[in-house]
């Protein structure tokens, strides 16, 4: 998908000086990725089970494992960690520079702490619980939209991440990739707050924070996902950043209750997997109750 991407992104950006057509090569750009994306993971789920049953099953969860990022997640932030507690703060911000699009440079502890958060949450719902909500909305449709659906979304997913921004070059380019992964991470979003919610046991408070604060966030989505693991934890995100030397305030969400610490990254790490685990259980409830309906 990546490669794709920057080759025809290069290309557009090479051949489209007018912001028309930019915004028309970029609508052509986010379609063939995430339509191709989604039906070669068909054919291919499809062509393999024809060969064999167990490869084609084998295929198929290799393929959904790969749009999920939960382990490299957890590496991410395990990797600016451990040289923050081990007193190296020039390692940790170096570190997260490679996953971060802030200036890191200058940095101290409590906002590189932040910084990790905040890309735990918003990841979460982007590379975790949303490509595992379309496989699981994918189970329960025919043929192989298991593999199908997650797979697009990877592709609207990966779209946004490298050309959906507001700045030029990209921003007629990558506009139709950002409202199309904005409108596909909106769903899966909510239902990870309300997950969140009900795991944490409080859900009426946490609703009622994130129906407060996140609004404030131009994103549709951002605010939600940070705002519920600021909820839950008790921590205030959002704040001054610096993006090439430019001064840019984002949103606060949370309360400012407790400081965040290391321990409370691994909390949020915890929480998504926890959520996962529950999704998971209620599909194969659901799959199951379905097969003894049909059964019967």
């Amino acid at each position: 998908m990546g490669w794709i991407i920057e080759r025809s992104s290069d290309r557009i950006l090479k051949f489209s000086a007018r912001p028309l057509w930019r915004k028309i090569g970029g609508i052509g750009l986010g379609s063939l990725v995430i339509g191709g994306s989604g039906a070669a993971g068909w054919l291919l789920a499809g062509g393999l089970t024809q060969l064999n049953l167990w490869l084609g099953a084998i295929a198929q969860m290799i393929m959904v494992a790969s749009c999920m990022a939960g382990r490299s997640l957890r590496l991410a932030a395990i990797s600016v960690l451990n040289p923050l507690q081990a007193g190296d703060l020039a390692r940790s911000r170096s570190q997260l520079s490679r996953y971060v699009g802030r200036d890191t440079q200058d940095l101290n502890e409590g906002e590189i702490l932040r910084a990790v958060l905040e890309t735990v949450a918003e990841n979460s719902v982007d590379g975790v619980t949303a490509p595992l909500f379309y496989a699981l909305i994918g189970a329960f449709l025919p043929g192989y939209s298991l593999v199908a659906l997650p797979l697009a979304y990877k592709a609207a997913s990966t779209l946004d991440s490298m050309i959906g921004y507001q700045r030029e070059p990209y921003r007629d380019l990558g506009w139709f990739s950002a409202k199309v992964d904005d409108v596909l991470t909106w769903l899966p979003c909510r239902f990870t707050v309300l997950t969140l919610a009900l795991i944490a046991r409080k859900p009426r408070q946490v609703w009622r924070i994130c129906q407060r604060d996140a609004p404030k966030d131009p994103s549709p989505n951002s605010g939600w996902s940070e705002g519920v693991y600021a909820a839950i934890l008790g921590v205030q995100l959002g704040g001054i950043n610096y993006y090439q030397k430019i001064r840019r305030e984002k949103p606060l969400l949370g309360d400012a209750i407790a400081n965040i610490t290391p321990t409370t990254i691994k909390q949020a790490l915890g929480l998504t997997r926890t959520c996962c685990l529950v999704w998971l259980g209620l599909t194969w409830g659901g799959l199951l109750v379905r097969g003894l309906l049909v059964g019967s």
